[in-house]
């Protein structure tokens, strides 16, 4: 149930920037008037509610141990249990489609996008698919374009994670046999699969090719991910895949703001302070205007402390540094009906205490999806 709700008293994050007048809230939307009931959150901020482009967060939930894979649909709620706790109001569930299986295998992805099916309609916060595909699964094309009619995927990422450098001199990747086993894989047919994927590659451009012309009839965002070089990105663009997703240099990201193609860069490497695989700091290309949204990732906390980093770092002032968590991804995704607190929005917002920064109250739609302590008292008395 949405809320009619006038919230006074806060400082609100408004498109104009901070001030103190009422936010009103009614049928799920900023109204511009509503004689809904009064809440004085005096003391509290108000921002826009946070879209995540790009987040993995949610697997550990669907696998908390070897094995335990069994209940999709409540490690899915319990994943957007803690979305909701970090402010997140859209969220974009990142589901591998990979040759290393397991959680990555194709099995699975299916059974989380039906799991996604299923409870959507059970939470309040916005959860959307996001499938991220293995370019040298090249048998498996006609399934991406299935999965995105049969499961109404709106973005699709282009990933190649297989160790080339080292298949390339015939050796065995670091930690296969575990990796191999955690699968339940045996480990010389799996090293066997993973060289001949790698053999094949000379397939791969002309049906990447074939593959994005028709992906391009369909209603699905295509991105690249991890480009390392301005040729790379050049090569996405043409193909259609016209988002890119954590460029490794500064030269692939330039590329991409000269192809008038978003960039999206790692909240996570915000807050490090640096990539963990020792690419570009996502920082740095935020210094230099490098960047259209930050994501995720693999820890949805960093998108709130990274956003106020960037601002008390004195490189953007708040609203700018908050937009890149909220109307910048939802622009990268084409929700123009979110992002920030105008009438006519989606109520889609998140209530802090401005000394801890902690969420106390996030609602998606204008429904309460997480709440606690005074402020839970203040709208509830």
């Amino acid at each position: 149930m949405s809320l009619d709700l006038r919230l006074v008293g806060a400082e609100v994050l408004a498109p104009d920037g901070m001030g103190d007048a009422p936010l009103r809230l009614g049928d799920g939307l900023v109204q511009q008037d509503s004689p809904g009931r009064e809440v004085d959150l005096s003391g509290y901020m108000i921002l826009p509610g946070i879209v995540d482009v790009h987040g993995d967060a949610f697997e550990k939930h669907l696998a908390p141990r070897r094995g335990a894979m069994k209940d999709i649909d409540q490690g899915l709620i319990a994943a957007e249990a803690e979305i909701a706790s970090n402010g997140i109001t859209t969220a974009t569930l990142a589901q591998f489609y990979s040759w290393e299986g397991g959680m990555r295998g194709a099995e699975f992805a299916a059974r989380v996008f039906e799991g996604l099916r299923t409870i959507r309609p059970r939470v309040g916060t916005d959860l959307r698919p996001q499938l991220r595909f293995e370019i040298s699964m090249v048998k498996d094309y006609d399934t991406v374009v299935d999965w995105i009619q049969r499961h109404d995927i709106p973005y699709l990422v282009f990933n190649d994670h297989l160790p080339h450098e080292i298949l390339a001199k015939g050796k065995t990747p670091p930690g296969h046999v575990g990796k191999s086993l955690r699968i339940g894989k045996n480990p010389d047919r799996h090293l066997e699969d993973i060289m001949a994927l790698h053999a094949g590659m000379d397939r791969v451009p002309a049906a990447l090719d074939a593959l994005c012309a028709r992906l391009a009839e369909m209603p699905v965002r295509l991105g690249s991910h991890d480009d390392a070089t301005a040729e790379a990105r050049e090569v996405w663009h043409a193909r259609g895949a016209q988002i890119a997703e954590f460029p490794e240099t500064q030269v692939a990201a330039e590329t991409a703001q000269t192809q008038g193609d978003p960039v999206i860069l790692g909240a996570p490497n915000v807050v490090r302070g640096g990539s963990h695989k020792g690419n570009a700091s996502a920082l740095e290309l935020i210094m230099l205007g490098l960047c259209d949204a930050l994501a995720s990732d693999y820890h949805y906390p960093s998108l709130k402390r990274a956003a106020f980093l960037v601002a008390d770092g004195g490189v953007m002032e708040l609203g700018a540094a908050w937009g890149l968590i909220s109307t910048g991804p939802a622009r990268v995704l084409g929700l123009d009906d979110r992002g920030d607190l105008r009438p006519g929005k989606r109520a889609d917002l998140v209530v802090l205490n401005p000394e801890s920064r902690d969420v106390c109250a996030t609602l998606s739609a204008g429904r309460v999806t997480y709440m606690k302590g005074d402020v839970a008292g203040r709208f509830v008395g």
